[in-house]
Formats: C-alpha cells, structure tokens, sequence
C-alpha cells in the first residue's frame, strides 16, 4: 500500500501504491490515517495524489515544516515529473498544455480553452513499444486531475484512466516519479521508479524511462 522511502526530522518520503485514497473513503482508512496510526506519528500531507496515482508522495512531521513546504509548493519552488502510458497516437509528442479547469459531469474536469487562471504542464514522450508510448509530464501548476485532463486533451489518455477515456487496464498508468525542492536551504531530489503495474514492469518501458533526457 505504501513504502517508506525517506524519514527525515522534518518530513517523510513514501512510495504510495495505487489504488489507495488520501483520506478516509466508505469506512475503510485512507493513507493518511493509516500512516498515522501505523507509525505513531502526527503526518501533515503537504500535496496529494489522486488514488489512482503512485509513487512519490511527501509528507511533514511538524507544523513549521508543513508551513515551509506547503509555501514551497504554492510558489512553484518544487519539481515534479510524472510517468504515465497511453496506447492512443497523441496530437503531439511534446510541448506545452494550457487552459482552464472547468468541471464537467460526475466529478470530471474539463480543459478549457481560456487561461484566466489556467492549469500548465510540459511534456515529452518517448515510444514504449508499437501502440504504446511513455510521457514525461512536469506539472508548473497543481490542480485536480491536472494531468489526467491534460493528456486527455492531446488524443492520449491515460492507460487504465476509465474516467477520462482510457482503456481499461490492470490500474491506472500515472506515477509520481520525481521530486525535488529545498527545505532550510538543503536541497533534496528523490527519484522512485515504478513498482506496480504490468506494463510499468517490462524491459521495454525501463529502456524508456533510462532514456529521457534531463
């Protein structure tokens, strides 16, 4: 369900699974409380993932570096870089999506065509296999189903995202892969491949993530 990657004083790294939702959901616990009552500690979520989402997910232990890195985020002074699949052929391969979230029906998102206060995120991809093709997604802004909407809109949806499109599969293909930032000026950069997922787990998509470029 999750792995603890890094425990530092002032916060925590994990490795969360898919399929496992931030908050409590239907009775049964979600992360959050979860890892509070199996470590004994008071865990403040300074961003989230979707419960489809894995991979790297960071966590403060104190209120003062809750504050810190939750500004850090706010002012885009973290890096993120996602992975996701898709078996569509997208519009394009690389570049630049930019719009307005507009909420459509059932809890989606829409990408519109104004930027008034618009969702931004940078691509580049890099073919898997033949009727498969990996992204590299590096989010500038942080809303909701962000990047879900985003590939959406270029033709390629992702892998398993039935909610947005995609074809059904073993879980949804969007994992958290990279994160970098600074906290009281040391900086930190973790890097977690991913762990679960048939098509995450072949040669073929290992060479693709060893080949992106910085």
């Amino acid at each position: 369900m999750y792995r603890i990657l890094s425990q530092q004083k002032d916060f925590m790294v994990i490795n969360k699974g898919p399929g496992l939702g931030m908050h409590d959901e239907a009775g049964a616990p979600g992360l959050i409380n979860l890892m509070r009552v199996e470590t004994g500690l008071e865990l403040y979520p300074v961003h989230r993932l979707d419960k489809m989402t894995s991979g790297l997910l960071l966590l403060a232990r104190t209120p003062a570096a809750n504050r810190a890195l939750s500004m850090a985020f706010a002012e885009r002074r973290v890096s993120k870089q996602y992975l996701a699949l898709s078996d569509r052929k997208p519009k394009k391969k690389q570049g630049w999506v930019k719009g307005d979230m507009q909420k459509g029906r059932g809890g989606s998102w829409m990408l519109a065509r104004s930027l008034d206060n618009p969702a931004i995120s940078w691509f580049d991809s890099s073919p898997v296999r033949e009727g498969l093709r990996l992204y590299r997604i590096k989010p500038q802004t942080g809303k909701t189903h962000q990047i879900r909407v985003a590939l959406k809109s270029i033709g390629a949806p992702i892998l398993g995202d039935e909610r947005y499109g995609g074809t059904p599969a073993d879980r949804g293909y969007l994992h958290a892969w990279r994160l970098s930032f600074c906290l009281d000026g040391v900086p930190f950069d973790f890097i977690c491949p991913p762990e679960e997922g048939a098509e995450f787990l072949t040669p073929e998509l290992h060479a693709a993530i060893a080949g992106l470029s910085e």
